[in-house]
């Protein structure tokens, strides 16, 4: 078994074909969210969503000015 793989006795290599996924992807998954609660991972998804839907209207609202601009310069 590769060093703690995981809970269920299975080494990375295992486990990332069993997923589909790189032994690398694995590790960097582990990395990122291994420590993390069922509570916490599912807080961290809505912030992640929450995150997505701001930097969209973010971007749609920096078009807006930049289309408002124009239409001010072209006016002037």
């Amino acid at each position: 078994m590769s060093r703690g793989a995981g809970a269920t006795g299975k080494s990375a290599a295992e486990i990332s074909r069993e997923h589909g996924v790189s032994q690398a992807a694995f590790y960097k998954w582990r990395e990122r969210y291994g420590g993390m609660d069922a509570k916490e991972m599912k807080r961290l998804k809505e912030l992640e969503e929450e995150n997505t839907r701001l930097k969209k209207m973010y971007a749609e609202l920096a078009l807006d000015l930049k289309i408002a601009k124009e239409i001010i310069e072209k006016k002037l």
